[in-house]
């Protein structure tokens, strides 16, 4: 296929005129987006003022659809958006009725958007809510942490927080099932020391929840772990009634723990059993140890054997 060979004059007039059109796209889009829209954006709403003495259950939806007027530059990036943008929304006049009418709040909206922007009208306008009795409830904080450790360290006692329990406030309904509050989570790599930290808790999935203190204080021990060799006495369940023999009747657990805990760490802080049944009901010929009972604060490393042979005298 021949190729067009342009002169140079020729590419010269190309280059303006692709320069000129390029010039009057820019142009034209600049005037178009300096103009004034009227469009639509979906809002999450977080309320503000609750009423003291009452606990509110909105009857709609969390999100509101918000009529703007704006310039184009500000529709072209509310459809860029990734996340609606929250507006505040006072609920200080449920204190006198079951509804708040967004056409009353219309300038309270505008103060919380750029002053090129005005919302024009809500919907839906008005939104419902339903209320019972504000309760106070005592809950046990809940500590959440993810720790890593340096090799032959771990967690050497229980973990302090102060306050070990917080006051919560809402709706009996809300409360009822709520026996703790967790925190967020706490995270630390490589650690070889003590751990002091305060730190929030989750957020409340409902905003008619309150919750105080806002923060605890985190005190997680930490120490090196040393090796102890203990054993251990094997027990027999579902033996009843028949003389069994166990071979061997004793295991070793190694475990690693914390040398403030080395000697408080005794043949009794273990229980280890075999259940009979394995054999009477899936006819085990070994039955496998099974450690129900273990001391805090510490990390199994091995139990030998983990099967143990048996015997029935008749």
């Amino acid at each position: 296929m021949a190729l067009i060979t342009l002169s140079r004059i020729e590419r010269h007039r190309m280059t303006v005129f692709f320069s000129c059109l390029i010039v009057a796209i820019l142009t034209w889009l600049f005037i178009a987006l300096s103009g004034r829209y009227e469009y639509r954006v979906d809002s999450k709403i977080s309320y503000t003022d609750p009423p003291l003495s009452k606990a509110y259950h909105p009857l709609q939806g969390d999100s509101v659809s918000l009529q703007i007027e704006g310039t184009g530059w500000q529709l072209l990036f509310s459809r860029l958006r990734l996340n609606p943008q929250s507006v505040n929304v006072s609920l200080q006049s449920l204190n006198i009725r079951n509804y708040i009418v967004f056409s009353s709040q219309l300038k309270e909206l505008n103060r919380q958007f750029e002053t090129s922007q005005r919302v024009i009208s809500v919907s839906p306008d008005t939104l419902f809510f339903d209320f019972s009795k504000r309760v106070v409830k005592k809950v046990a904080v809940k500590p959440v942490y993810t720790l890593t450790f340096k090799k032959n360290y771990g967690i050497s006692g229980p973990v302090k927080l102060t306050p070990s329990h917080i006051i919560i406030n809402g709706a009996a309904e809300d409360l009822r099932k709520i026996d703790f509050w967790p925190t967020v989570n706490l995270r630390r790599q490589n650690v070889s020391g003590n751990i002091r930290a305060r730190i929030g808790f989750i957020s409340p999935r409902n905003d008619n929840i309150d919750i105080y203190p806002s923060t605890v204080k985190v005190e997680i021990p930490v120490d090196k772990l040393t090796e102890k060799v203990i054993e251990v006495p094997v027990k027999v369940l579902n033996g009843k009634g028949k003389e069994i023999k166990l071979l061997p009747d004793k295991i070793k657990v190694t475990i690693l723990t914390a040398l403030n805990n080395y000697a408080s760490i005794e043949r009794d802080s273990f229980r280890a059993t075999v259940d009979l049944a394995n054999w009477q009901e899936k006819g085990y010929k070994q039955l496998p140890v099974i450690l129900n009972k273990f001391p805090g604060f510490c990390k199994l490393v091995k139990t030998e054997p983990q099967v143990v042979d048996f015997f029935i005298k008749k």
